[in-house]
């Protein structure tokens, strides 16, 4: 396959992380939504999940899209690319 394809794979995977991180930001707080208490609440509840606060949740919810998107890439590299 072309480098297109493998660099749409990537895209594909990183938007379809990003928005995954976005609902589990508006959802997962004690206020929900996107207003500045439901991003407050989210991040705070995500972080304490693990066991942080709000920057370990700004750090789990910043990481989701780039793995998601490297697993997509290799994914499609692995099983689609002809070589």
């Amino acid at each position: 396959m072309n480098k297109f394809n493998k660099k749409l794979a990537g895209l594909v995977g990183s938007v379809v992380g990003s928005c995954s991180s976005l609902v589990l930001v508006s959802k997962a707080g004690i206020v929900s939504g996107l207003g500045a208490t439901g991003i407050t609440s989210g991040l705070g509840s995500v972080g304490g999940a693990i066991g942080g606060g709000m920057a370990t949740g700004l750090g789990v919810v910043a990481t989701a899209p780039i793995l998601i998107g490297c697993l997509s890439y290799v994914g499609y590299k692995y099983f689609v690319d002809d070589k």
